[in-house]
């Protein structure tokens, strides 16, 4: 290995994010990442896009595998009223379906090529205290996982794509 490929390779890892390995398998979810994309694919193969056309999300995730993810519609409208404790029905549900949060645990099943997501707590409060496994893939620094179809019951699955910016 080359001295240069040696430095930035350190440089990588000194920034607490380890590189992809040789074989393009992702090595470390340690780091930030931001959100490129998100989709929903259903049963008929039409996508929807509930997010927006870009959807604005981080994910974060420390050495020890504690993991906080935000996802937002950007062009959710404020409630009229300025307050959030008087907002109108519909509101609150644009605002609730216009946003995903959650955290935990998250580690790599390498073998299966599946994350693990071990959640504490989340807007959804059903996902509270469930571990959810997502098939993921990892190409040109663009991290892929997908809900699987029977988590949302009506054969659609949810694709949620990002990059690494720290």
């Amino acid at each position: 290995m080359s001295k240069l490929i040696a430095l930035g390779l350190a440089a990588v890892m000194a920034m607490g994010a380890a590189p992809p390995a040789e074989d393009g398998t992702l090595g470390s979810l340690q780091g930030t990442w931001r959100m490129e994309a998100a989709y929903e694919r259903r049963a008929d193969g039409s996508v929807t896009r509930n997010y927006g056309l870009h959807p604005q999300g981080l994910m974060m995730v420390d050495a020890a595998g504690h993991y906080s993810i935000q996802v937002f519609r950007p062009d959710r409208a404020p409630f009229r009223s300025g307050d959030k404790t008087t907002g109108e029905p519909a509101e609150y549900r644009d605002a609730a379906l216009g946003s995903s949060t959650h955290f935990g645990m998250v580690r790599i099943d390498a073998a299966h090529h599946q994350l693990a997501f071990t959640i504490e707590a989340a807007s959804f409060p059903n996902w509270n205290g469930k571990t959810q496994l997502r098939d993921f893939t990892y190409r040109d620094g663009l991290l892929s996982y997908a809900v699987p179809a029977s988590a949302s019951g009506n054969g659609t699955i949810a694709v949620s794509e990002w990059r690494r910016i720290g």
